[in-house]
């Protein structure tokens, strides 16, 4: 990705007693991109994003509770839920006095962001979605052990689930499906690994493995506010996602009027080999319609 001259600040605030870090640039009297991260990483994936269009936006990227650099309370101290997660973010927002903002939701930010832009819908002024789901088709057979696991919250079927939680599944996130792999990031997987490897973080991370079965059933909800609100939405989609798949991109032009969809060459980590490509459509989108 182009490097472009930005002072990123690296800051943390407090959060019904919880310290959140975020990444914060541009001016804030710009239009304002509020970026939510995926597993199993952390604000970290918009390294290069937010200085490339820091010149024209407000950019601020949180990281949950228990990922990256924000406190990690353990199991019985805190909700791991998306509805809890998507309350937290809101509250985030509130405390930066953010009224107003365009939401980038990739993976588990989908279901954070869908939530809180579902019960928000006038302050949300577009969305960009990268390989975040909110049509079943778009769960693949790579869900399987997972929606086992929902069905019977037993340990043997926890068990077979701590493989997603090695590096060698850390690697396969990034380096599957990218045209290039060897030009991934290794300093991103090894910060993703690091914050898997906390004592007591496979614990945390299978609770919200548990809980991602609650959004499925509010994908309706979700396609409802789409019809509804018609929000100006950017679908930039790494088209060989084993996680995410492409008809889950392609079923957001049901429901929604003003939206573009691309399908890039690349995998579920697409800023990592299409940062400069996703960078430029989000400056020209979202140009066009915020002054619209």
């Amino acid at each position: 990705m182009t490097t472009l001259t930005a002072t990123v600040a690296y800051r943390n605030v407090q959060v019904d007693g919880l310290r959140i870090f975020y990444r914060e640039a541009g001016a804030p009297t710009a239009p304002t991109l509020v970026l939510l991260h995926g597993f199993p990483t952390s604000s970290h994936m918009f390294r290069d994003l937010i200085p490339a269009l820091a010149d024209r936006f407000h950019l601020i990227a949180p990281d949950y509770p228990a990922f990256g650099n924000s406190d990690n309370p353990p199991l019985g101290a805190f909700e791991y839920s998306f509805d809890n997660l998507a309350n937290l973010v809101e509250k985030f927002l509130g405390v930066l006095g953010v009224e107003r903002f365009s939401l980038y939701v990739m993976d588990y930010g989908a279901p954070v962001g869908f939530r809180i832009a579902e019960r928000n819908p006038e302050r949300v002024e577009a969305l960009i979605v990268q390989n975040g789901n909110a049509y079943e088709e778009g769960l693949p057979k790579f869900w399987d052990p997972i929606r086992t696991y929902w069905n019977e919250k037993s340990t043997a079927n926890a068990d077979a689930l701590r493989f997603l939680f090695s590096r060698e599944a850390t690697e396969w996130q990034y380096r599957n499906g990218a045209r290039s792999p060897e030009t991934v990031s290794i300093d991103a997987i090894n910060t993703d690994q690091a914050t898997l490897d906390r004592p007591g973080n496979q614990e945390i991370q299978l609770e919200l493995f548990y809980d991602y079965r609650t959004n499925p059933p509010l994908y309706p909800r979700w396609q409802e506010y789409f019809r509804t609100h018609q929000p100006p939405t950017l679908v930039v989609w790494g088209k060989n996602d084993e996680i995410f798949s492409v008809p889950g991109a392609l079923a957001f032009a049901r429901d929604l009027q003003n939206i573009e969809i691309h399908l890039l060459n690349t995998g579920h980590f697409a800023l990592e080999e299409d940062g400069d490509l996703i960078a430029e459509l989000i400056r020209r989108f979202l140009d066009r319609h915020l002054a619209a």
